[in-house]
Order: structure tokens, then sequence, then C-alpha cells
């Protein structure tokens, strides 16, 4: 088993910044690539940004390219998403996820899920 924590959601005006984190226990965390999901109600859960278990390798959808950066610190058990430029779209709950050493942009490929932490941008 893996637990997931995440923090680090707000309100934040558009234009702004929010750095999420998830901090991970129960296993050894650089054999779990980690992702990071949202959804709004009504809707399906929504790849945002993924990261290999050593943090070399990158994967985001085109909808937050260049202006989210997931990474990782495995002396901490964590992983980050800084979201920059938020614009209103972004407002949903984030979902950190983790998969045993392989990296996925599908949601029903992560085995272990954090609670979520809500992000609202303003406009």
């Amino acid at each position: 088993q893996v637990q997931l924590v995440e923090s680090g959601g707000g309100l934040v005006q558009a234009g702004g910044s929010l750095r999420l984190s998830c901090a991970a226990s129960g296993r050894t965390f650089s054999n779990y690539a980690m992702g990071w999901f949202r959804q709004t109600p009504g809707k399906e859960r929504e790849f945002v940004a993924a990261i290999d278990g050593s943090g070399g390798r990158t994967y985001y959808a085109d909808t937050v390219k260049g202006r989210f950066t997931i990474s990782r610190d495995n002396t901490k058990n964590t992983v980050y998403l800084q979201m920059n430029s938020l614009k209103p779209e972004d407002t949903a709950d984030y979902y950190c996820a983790a998969n045993y050493r392989i990296v996925s942009t599908r949601a029903p490929s992560y085995d272990f899920w954090g609670q979520g932490t809500q992000v609202t941008v303003s406009s």
C-alpha cells in the first residue's frame, strides 16, 4: 500500500501561482511513477502531469504545458506540481496518484490515489 496526501490547494486569482505537494508513505517512493490528475463535477478525471521514479522523465497535458511543472524529491517522498499563469479553467480538484514503475497518462493505470485538494482560480 502507498498512502498519498495532497496539500497546497486554495483560491487564487487568474495569472497567479500555486504549488501542490503530495506526500507519500508506505513503500519505496522511487519505485513509483507519480501522476497528477484533476476533476470537475460531472467530468472524468483528466491527466495533468506525470513523472517517472527517478524524476528524469516528465509528461504534460497540452492544456498545462509551459505553465505547470511536475517534480519530485525522493529524499522527502514528495511530488510537487508548480502551477503558474493559472486560468479559471484550471479550477478543479487535483489528485496525485502512484503507479509501480510505469509512467502513464491514463488514470486507470494508477493503483494508489490521494484524497484530492481543491484549486479555485477566480477571473
